[in-house]
């Protein structure tokens, strides 16, 4: 982590990974065809869903217990992204700034109930 980043994914239990929408590309379904060794036309048939109101396809997501649904590729019980070396861009330009709002929150959160590791809910 650089010096000037005020977040620590590591420490977060995944809340960019409930966005409802999580946008991929051509590149991304063929970097997670590569990962998985399969070809790109049953990667995207697998984990992705095509967004009509979008116009544009997203990973699936599965169910979570702290944020409702989470990516696809999200292990649930780890707390951390299964697929890191071959996520999307979307996920590797995150949070696209020097902060992430939702681990100020978190952090804030945790001081408050003085517990390190808890996670607050969103439903």
């Amino acid at each position: 982590m650089k010096k000037d980043e005020s977040y620590d994914c590591k420490k977060c239990p995944g809340y960019c990974c409930s966005y409802p929408l999580i946008e991929v590309s051509r590149a991304d379904v063929a970097r997670l065809a590569r990962h998985f060794d399969i070809d790109p036309a049953t990667a995207e048939e697998r984990f992705t869903k095509y967004d009509a109101g979008e116009r544009v396809r997203g990973l699936r997501h599965q169910k979570d217990e702290f944020f409702g649904q989470v990516c696809r590729f999200f292990d649930t019980k780890a707390r951390h992204c299964s697929v890191y070396e071959a996520r999307p861009d979307a996920c590797r330009g995150y949070p696209y700034s020097k902060n992430c709002g939702y681990y100020g929150f978190l952090k804030f959160e945790r001081r408050l109930q003085e517990d390190e590791k808890f996670v607050a809910m969103t439903r």
